[in-house]
């Protein structure tokens, strides 16, 4: 073999990166290391990877191309160094999780999967829809778990589980003792929604088709439980997962507002780079997903 795993992570290092110091940090190597390293690489097969503009790699086709498969055959080393190393089938996993997703569902299956395999690391990141996509696309994340579809040609994007908005207000509201919402109270109530780039944004929108432009938005904030404290303090309405809203009506410290006419379902969904490998890892942990009621 005229190429080692050492001058793939450089490659990968450098791809994510974009830079010879920071990969070189990334992997715990000196720059001089590195850079001999890819140097090596490249000159091995007569081919260039990366346009150089001063200190910053940029890669061309021939490294797009090389890129996922490259991912794949470390990560199938990796995933083959852990079996050597302690005799299991399931490794390291990193997962990226929508914030409804990643406060509500994700963490009991991290307990799960790590109740299954002692001593198995899981890194749980949480963030909205865009950024998690992103990071999948980047293979910086093994597995997104995002609310709503996008659609990507490098994205597989498999159905997990359905999901509703609700919209809400605190007891004390004006509209808590509503039957339904009609368009009109839509229009005419101020809201508090999640930020734009959000999947449960992305839903509202959908759903609030007709009526959006003249929605009275008064505070777009990134974490549910801030906008149910805000809610609950009576600034005004908002419309969020029914998963994250379950035990806030059950105390009563949140009414749910009925809206009919407007349909407010979703999907959940798995989203994978096309070109990642599954690991036993990540086979077991959309196993365990799916499982989650």
């Amino acid at each position: 073999m005229r190429y080692t795993l050492r001058q793939l992570e450089v490659f990968l290092a450098c791809a994510h990166h974009e830079n010879v110091s920071r990969a070189a940090a990334s992997l715990s190597m000196s720059q001089s290391a590195a850079s001999t390293a890819l140097k090596d690489f490249e000159q091995q097969f007569a081919l260039r990877l990366f346009e150089r503009t001063g200190k910053r790699l940029r890669l061309n086709e021939l490294g797009r191309q090389l890129w996922p498969r490259a991912e794949q055959l470390l990560e199938r080393a990796r995933e083959l160094e852990q079996t050597l190393a302690s005799h299991r089938d399931l490794g390291r996993l990193k997962i990226g999780a929508t914030l409804t997703i990643g406060n509500y569902l994700a963490a009991s299956v991290m307990a799960r999967y790590m109740e299954e395999q002692p001593g198995t690391r899981v890194e749980l990141e949480v963030a909205n829809t865009s950024v998690i996509t992103e990071r999948v696309l980047g293979f910086d994340l093994d597995l997104g778990l995002i609310e709503g579809e996008l659609n990507h040609p490098d994205l597989e994007m498999i159905p997990w589980r359905s999901d509703e908005l609700v919209v809400f207000c605190a007891p004390s509201h004006s509209l808590a003792k509503r039957k339904h919402l009609t368009d009109k109270d839509l229009l005419t109530a101020t809201w508090i929604t999640r930020e734009p780039g959000s999947g449960t944004r992305q839903t509202f929108e959908r759903a609030m088709a007709g009526l959006l432009p003249n929605l009275h938005i008064l505070l777009e904030l990134q974490h549910t439980e801030a906008i149910k404290r805000a809610v609950e303090t009576g600034l005004g309405i908002s419309c969020l997962s029914r998963v994250s809203l379950t035990d806030a009506f059950k105390r009563g410290s949140l009414v749910e507002l009925p809206v009919p006419q407007r349909d407010l379902g979703r999907e959940f969904y798995f989203a994978l780079h096309r070109q990642k490998y599954r690991s036993a890892g990540i086979e077991r942990w959309l196993e365990l997903c799916r499982q989650v009621l």
